[in-house]
């Protein structure tokens, strides 16, 4: 047929194999068993040898379906015997996959016992056609470097800019003043960076934090900054990926998405607020934010910045060990910027003693500092640990957890107001409302509050200064900034609002709500929340207030009160070696059921420092019902991390070949108990 004959020269033609290199290494872009996490040859057709370099997004055929790929390299031959499969197209000549993001991701997956692919999947983008013929390719003007003079309030601050502009792999962690506008100090050492030919890459913990970068960068920088974040759309996502990997634009700011960012010739990395929770990926392998940019850093001869008005252990042991070094101020510096902090206990005794503290569960010095920073025209921050309106209620007779009669789960007070009287207390749960309580031990019908929300907080506090408004800021809405009028500003931690000014008093309250939650991190998690509410407030000299009600005899209280965060991590990385806890040893946390993680221990060849903690049961059961989870705890020396990481992906692979039920490997897991 004359038809035939056109399709079957096409045909011929297209399963001519190139000439030099006609095999292509693929890493295909689909979900696969551990034991498969390698790449796979094809043979490359003559139409696609131009296309089909290294880097570039490819579509093959895997297990008789067309999937995405990434080629990695081609060669000469291929130690498989059998016959190849064709690279079937070029879904895009861009070279995505670059020789040094592919390293990293390697060792992004290595450290954490992941699989490169996963890896890859948070570093790449989806592609967007329209956004590759958008992109900007061409790099605008290097900038003039900036005269930064408050970086000579830091010790060796200028010493430190100056190595920024020459090129030299300088390593900090940045104690910030209180008060400090560390988004200007940021974009002021990217522009440095950038003013010396070299890329920049900033990552901070939100949305509103990168809102304010935005705007510090942008002053200084103009087009020479994009930003990257998980929750910009795809094609303005890819749009701003490409300007980064194609050198047009030397600085990247971003969240955690933004920590893979491909900048060109890598000079600066930093990681804002390292102690936040938003740094760790939620995705296998999980890995940390400030972790990658320490790899980064060292594997491209970077400059590093670990910033924060707190410390975490983990930045305190990178300058224990000596590979990073104290950005910090002078401590009149410091004296001269902060509040002045006061600790008041929260015995109950003592609180019902004071009259002030019946009205709004504040204590008189608290009400005489929001009082005085009222009266002086500036708004009030009140930190509440929990949202809602009384989220946790227990028997007001022998204080027995109060719970749902239908499904056992905590009932709490949502608030309000139905059919002109107040709501019922509900379960957090199921919803069900319960007006007729009563306690199974002792048979009271009394409830009392064990924590009080930010609603109800709200609420007493309108009653306590009437006239003043209160706003609210939390999970249904966060507020970016307030004006420097009197107000009283109520929030959950993470959602302080910034004050025009600053604020005049900030009262941080329940701190054993937040210091005595069940985390290996919770001390450290406390102090930072309180450092970011604190450091919003005005110096003393000019007023400013900060009262917490905790136990001064606290270590995470003394440290705010000597606004000292160094000192506090120093003790916290001290304690941590003792126990034997991360950062100062590496910890595996493995879960599944009781049968799969014993076969998974038989088989691992842990190195030779490792302990073994547990099982014990999560109180879980597995997708099928049949057997509950549990969680085992390996750790070793830190200097074997690695070899922990190798080992278990080993032992994983092994299961995966023989179809075992798979487990969930965590490395340094932040929520470990």
């Amino acid at each position: 047929m004359a038809g035939g004959q056109p399709r079957k020269r096409k045909e011929e033609t297209e399963r001519t194999a190139a000439a030099s290199s006609p095999v292509a290494r693929v890493l295909v872009d689909v979900p696969l068993p551990v034991h498969l996490d390698r790449p796979f040859d094809y043979r490359v057709p003559d139409r696609l040898d131009a296309d089909a370099q290294a880097g570039v997004r490819v579509r093959v055929r895997f297990r008789g379906k067309l999937v995405d790929g990434y080629l990695l390299e081609r060669v000469e031959t291929s130690e498989f015997k059998g016959n190849l499969a064709w690279l079937e197209r070029v879904a895009s000549p861009e070279p995505v996959l670059t020789p040094e993001m592919l390293a990293q991701a390697r060792a992004v997956a290595g450290r954490y016992g992941g699989m490169l692919v996963d890896v890859l999947r948070l570093a790449i983008p989806p592609r967007s056609a329209a956004a590759e013929k958008s992109a900007r390719r061409e790099p605008v003007p290097a900038p003039d470097r900036p005269e930064t003079p408050a970086w000579q309030r830091y010790q060796h601050g200028q010493s430190f800019l100056d190595a920024l502009s020459a090129g030299r792999p300088a390593r900090a962690v940045w104690q910030a003043l209180p008060g400090e506008d560390w988004p200007a100090r940021l974009a002021e050492a990217a522009a440095t960076t950038a003013s010396a030919g070299r890329g920049a890459l900033i990552v901070v913990p939100d949305h509103r934090d990168l809102k304010r970068l935005h705007a510090a960068c942008a002053a200084l920088l103009g087009d020479d900054v994009v930003t990257l974040t998980a929750d910009s759309g795809p094609a303005e996502r890819y749009k701003h990926w490409l300007a980064a990997l194609r050198g047009a634009a030397r600085v990247v700011i971003g969240t955690r998405a933004a920590m893979f960012a491909p900048v060109r010739d890598l000079g600066l990395a930093v990681v804002w607020d390292d102690g936040d929770d938003l740094h760790s990926y939620p995705q296998t392998p999980y890995p940390h934010t400030r972790d990658v940019l320490t790899q980064r850093a060292h594997t491209a001869g970077a400059a590093l910045v670990v910033g924060g008005f707190a410390r975490t252990a983990e930045a305190a042991l990178l300058v224990e060990s000596g590979w990073a070094h104290e950005l910090v101020a002078h401590r009149t510096e410091v004296r001269a910027a902060a509040p002045r902090v006061t600790s008041i206990g929260e015995d109950d005794t003592q609180l019902a003693r004071d009259p002030a503290a019946r009205a709004a569960r504040l204590p008189s010095v608290g009400f005489e500092a929001a009082r005085a920073a009222l009266k002086s025209g500036a708004p009030v921050l009140v930190q509440v640990p929990r949202r809602g309106y009384v989220p946790a209620l227990a028997c007001g007779d022998c204080r027995e957890r109060a719970r749902c009669r239908r499904c056992a789960g905590p009932l709490s007070l949502p608030g309000g107001t139905e059919d002109g009287m107040p709501k019922p207390a509900a379960c957090s749960w199921c919803g069900t409302s319960e007006a007729a309580f009563k306690c199974p031990q002792c048979g009271s019908r009394r409830l009392r509050a064990i924590a009080v929300g930010a609603g109800r907080t709200a609420e007493e506090l309108g009653r306590a200064f009437p006239g003043i408004p209160v706003r609210t800021s939390g999970a249904g809405e966060i507020l970016a900034d307030v004006p420097g009028k009197p107000a009283l500003i109520v929030c959950t931690p993470g959602a302080e609002p910034v004050a025009d000014g600053g604020y005049g008093a900030a009262l941080l309250l329940d701190g054993r709500t937040l210091l005595g939650r069940p985390e290996l991190r919770a001390s450290e998690a406390a102090l930072r929340k309180w450092f970011a509410a604190a450091a919003l407030v005005r110096p003393a000299s000019d007023g400013g207030r900060v009262v917490v009600m905790a136990e001064s005899s606290l270590q995470p209280v003394q440290a705010l009160v000597r606004w000292d965060p160094a000192w506090y991590a120093a003790q916290e990385l001290a304690e941590r070696a003792e126990l034997g806890f991360p950062p100062a040893r590496r910890v595996a946390a493995v879960d599944g059921t009781p049968d799969a993680i014993e076969a998974l221990l038989d088989s691992a060849d842990l190195p030779s420092s490792a302990e073994v903690l547990g099982p014990v049961p999560l109180g879980e059961v597995d997708e099928d019902g049949s057997s509950e989870r549990e969680r085992l705890i390996v750790r070793v020396d830190r200097t074997e991390g690695r070899a922990l990481a190798d080992s278990l992906h080993a032992a994983q692979a092994i299961r995966a070949a023989r179809k075992a039920t798979e487990l969930q490997v965590r490395l340094d897991p932040l929520e470990m108990l």
